[in-house]
Formats: structure tokens, sequence, C-alpha cells
């Protein structure tokens, strides 16, 4: 008995002396954060560095997650109760479904506590407030822009597209545009066979988003897709989709003279320019908006950093979040070529230097407002695989558009039960 009285004392002061050790180990100005595939994302590493110069009290221990895994992942780390105090949130989609399970702080104190001027977000804070509180801030965007071939224009003598031009006009130019026929022809435009490149243009003015039952907001861009397909003026949907054909390739060898795309795209110039894959001259200019829209609006997503509701660290896990949506994580976002959430004067024109960007970048990248391509809904991943499929129908012209938008509204409501 005195035996195994001994050994279980043993054992107790072991796990006493282990915990202990363990409790130690939590330093006070110590966070977690979480992101993905962070070797290949350039920015994290200076963003962390330059929180810590700011921040020499505080330490980062960085996540790091293969972007395949990292939305699973995430979810059973915040499930198990894990202690990573802030992460970004890959799918942005999916920030409602975590809020939904409590996992998400709000962050609304903080941001008025440090007089956060939301507006310069340019109205993408909007989607992550739910229940009232706002649960992340924009950390990165991307959005839709006009890319032209300067080549195509001169050879023509057309003035290139200016940043107020409407979704007529750019039909109008493209049918200007487009030239010879067969291996030599010149599209005047090209719409890649995303669905997003035709019904972005109906949520553009943000009235609408993609979780509608009524979908006749879409019926004046498929009219113009359609018209511009059999004109001619850009290549057919059947073509494009039967050969896996990237509107990357269309447009760096000069079979398209204008392109809508999101800003991502122009880092991919650049390099194929640097590497000799392509000889383009090529500009930017703002997306064509509606009629019934100013200039300066456009469509995009948001990648969102959040805090994480069981963090024991919240006042400094903020000074993370603010550090790294404020103007100075947004200035190292522009030096990667990444568009910050926060944009102004100083981070686009930061963008607008770096070699290889076009002239009149800034003017063309600076925006009003910026729709949403996707709400922060929970069943809006359904929601746009049946708009992708019914997208494919109507392009095809296996369907008529009425036919087409009144299967959406249709599939829409058994989806979202309503």
């Amino acid at each position: 008995m005195r035996k195994i009285n001994f050994v279980l004392g043993v054992l107790l002061i072991t796990v006493f002396c282990v915990f202990t050790a363990c409790q130690k180990k939590d330093d006070p100005m110590k966070i977690k954060v979480a992101h993905w595939d962070v070797t290949t994302h350039h920015y994290i590493t200076p963003l962390i560095e330059a929180f810590k110069q700011a921040y020499p009290d505080i330490s980062i221990e960085v996540i790091d997650i293969p972007s395949s895994d990292y939305t699973q992942r995430l979810t059973v780390m915040l499930n198990g109760g894990s202690d990573v105090d802030v992460f970004w949130i890959k799918d942005g989609d999916t920030t409602k479904s975590i809020a939904g399970r409590g996992q998400l702080a709000d962050l609304s104190n903080y941001i008025s506590k440090n007089n956060i001027n939301l507006g310069d977000f340019h109205g993408m804070t909007d989607r992550f407030i739910i229940d009232n509180k706002i649960v992340a801030l924009p950390a990165s965007a991307n959005y839709y822009v006009m890319y032209y071939n300067k080549d195509i224009f001169d050879n023509m003598r057309i003035p290139y597209p200016s940043n107020d031009m409407t979704w007529e006009e750019w039909e109008i130019l493209a049918g200007r545009l487009t030239s010879g026929s067969g291996r030599n022809k010149v599209y005047g435009g090209l719409l890649h066979t995303w669905q997003a490149c035709v019904q972005n243009w109906g949520i553009q003015d943000g009235r609408h988003t993609i979780m509608e039952t009524d979908y006749s907001f879409f019926k004046p861009y498929y009219e113009m897709a359609l018209r511009m397909q059999r004109a001619g003026f850009i290549q057919d949907y059947g073509s494009l989709k039967a050969g896996g054909v990237h509107y990357s390739g269309l447009f760096l060898r000069g079979s398209a003279a204008t392109l809508p795309m999101g800003t991502w795209f122009f880092t991919t110039i650049i390099e194929r320019i640097k590497n000799d894959e392509s000889n383009i001259r090529w500009g930017i200019s703002t997306l064509p908006h509606p009629p019934n829209t100013e200039s300066g609006w456009t469509v995009g997503s948001v990648t969102p950093i959040a805090m994480n509701q069981a963090s024991r660290k919240k006042d400094i896990a903020w000074e993370f979040i603010n550090f790294v949506t404020g103007n100075e994580g947004a200035k190292i976002y522009a030096s990667f070529g990444q568009f910050p959430g926060r944009t102004n004067d100083e981070t686009l024109n930061v963008i607008a230097s770096l070699p290889g960007m076009p002239e009149g970048a800034a003017q063309a990248l600076a925006v009003k407002k910026i729709a949403p391509d996707r709400p922060m809904e929970l069943k809006v991943g359904e929601i746009n695989q049946m708009l992708g499929e019914e997208h494919s129908l109507i392009m095809l012209e296996e369907v008529s558009i009425q036919k087409g938008l009144d299967n959406m509204a249709r599939r829409s409501r058994e989806i979202q039960g309503k």
C-alpha cells in the first residue's frame, strides 16, 4: 500500500510539474496566427516582421496550413478549442457559418475605440456585420477592371478606353475593334467562361446579390453577351469551354483587344512579359458600369482577418488585426502587388509604381464601391454552383435567356427553402 501511495504521489507531482511548466510556457505577450501557404504568400512574413518592429513586446507564432486543407483544418481547430488567436479566412463566404458557431469575436468596440473609418474599406466591411456585430475586417481584396491591348487600339487608331464607360459603350467599342478571320482573327472583347463574367455586371450596382429568387437583373447582360457572341465580337462560349481555353492565353497572345477581369491578373501579365512569354503592350481602365451606376463601382471578393472568440489575448490580437488592416499593413500588401482591403491614393500609387505596371494605373484602379461577388450566406456555395450550371445552358443557347432565368429562380427557391 505504501508503495502504491508513493507511486501515486510521484505521478501527481509529475503531472503538477508538467502542468506548471506548460502554464509558464504560455507567454501572455505571444499570439498565434493562422494563414495558408505562407512561403508562397510573400507578403505574410514582411507583415509579421513589420508588426514586431512596431510592437517589440509582442511575439507571433505562425500556424502555416496547406491551402487545400486550410478551411477544413481551421474548422477542426476552432471546433476543438484551439488557442489560435487570429486567422485569415481563406473563403470569405464561410464567415457567416464560422460566426454562427460562436467562434468570431465582435470587433465593434475595438473599431470604435480606435476611431477606425470603415469608409476606407469601400463598403467591404458591410458583409462582415452579422447580428449587429463586426466579426472581421478586410485584409486584402481583388476587384474587376478592364484590361486592354494598346497595340490593337493603336493599329486601328481608336482611343484607349476611358475610366467612365458603360457596358453598352463597351459592346460598341468591341465591335469596332474586331477584325480578321480564322486564326488571325482579333476579337474586340473577351468574356471568360465563368458565370461571374456575365452575372457580376448584374450585381455591380449593389442592389442585388446572387442569393435572390428573381434573376431578371441578369437579363440585360446575357442579352449583351449573346449579341456579342453571335456577332463575333467575342469568341463563343462553346469553343472556349470545349477547348479549355484560358483568358490569359487569348489576351497575352494578342487575340483579344479588351478583357474584363480581376486585379489578380496584372501580376501574371507582368511576369509573362518579364519571362519573354508575351510582348503585348497593355493598359487598364476602370470596369464599365451599368447605366444607372456611376463610374468607380465594381465587383470583387475579399479575404478577411478575424479574431477567435476563445482567445484569451484579445487586446493583443486586436493590435495585430488593426496593424494588418491599417495603413502600414496596406502599404506592405501593395508593395507586393496585392490589393489591401483598405485602399487610398498612397497604396494605389504604390501598386501603380510597381515595375511593369502601365501608365494611368492609379486612376484606373481608384474605386468608389466594391459590390461582393458572393454575399455571406450559408447556402451561397450551392447557389453559386447552380448559377454556373444554368449559365452554361444559356451561353450554349440550349435554353432561352428567359427560360434560364426562370430555372435559376426556381432552383434558388428550392435550395433556400423559400
